[in-house]
């Protein structure tokens, strides 16, 4: 039996993961907005969990992590990836790395593109395979590659080279989503994605740079913030 939960932070339209092991009660929070913090020192209270693990796919830009905050609550040990520029970290992550709690097995899989230290994680619950896409993969939609050391090229590769191989009916969840959407699937984005009906890397990376989008309203807070594990005062 595995514990699952998909939590919401409606400011900034951001996806939290909690993945629970139900035989040891330990746990694994991925993309925790500080925000929240509360809710999910309850939400593990009320399941009567350990959190072991907090874990970021990305330097985020758009909101607080709470990477910090909940190691200094709960004592689980905080991670990103090799390539983070966060020096608060316990440990750090790399390339098909696997992370273990109780019966959970999560893989880290580097997908840059978006930024440069940008990871997805893969896990098997209850012989469902899930793929936690951070802002590599998106529902209908990928995410911007024009700051952060994003590259378009990269992210091409991350998607259809590592991404889009799942099994088709592994699910995605993403780490945001601005239409309400909450899971899509491989096949599905394959099928329906309109920024993947594309048949070369030279015209994605074309069309990505072809957007004009707006810096993130907190990012020249929320990235130095996110490079210390979310204390806003480093």
């Amino acid at each position: 039996m595995t514990i699952f939960r998909q939590l919401f932070d409606s400011e900034s339209s951001s996806y939290t993961y909690l993945l629970g092991d139900q035989a040891s009660r330990k746990a694994i929070i991925i993309d925790p907005v500080i925000e929240k913090l509360n809710d999910y020192l309850q939400l593990c209270v009320q399941l009567d969990i350990e959190l072991v693990y907090a874990v970021d796919t990305h330097t985020h830009a758009d909101h607080i992590t709470a990477l910090g905050k909940l190691r200094s609550s709960t004592g689980c040990v905080t991670m990103m990836g090799e390539q983070s520029m966060a020096d608060c970290l316990t440990e750090k992550f790399a390339d098909q790395q696997i992370i273990s709690v109780g019966n959970i097995e999560l893989k880290a899989i580097y997908t840059p593109g978006h930024t440069d230290d940008s990871y997805s994680f893969y896990v098997k619950q209850s012989g469902q395979g899930k793929l936690f896409t951070g802002d590599t993969l998106l529902i209908r939609g990928t995410g911007r590659t024009d700051f952060q050391n994003g590259n378009a090229r990269d992210q091409y590769h991350s998607i259809f080279s590592r991404i889009l191989k799942y099994p088709d009916d592994t699910l995605i969840y993403p780490a945001h989503d601005y239409k309400g959407w909450t899971v899509s699937s491989v096949l599905e984005e394959r099928k329906f994605n309109p920024r993947l009906a594309i048949d070369s890397e030279s015209k994605y990376v074309e069309l990505m740079g072809s957007l004009q989008l707006d810096n993130p309203k907190l990012m020249d807070v929320a990235v130095p913030a996110n490079r210390a594990c979310g204390d806003v005062n480093e």
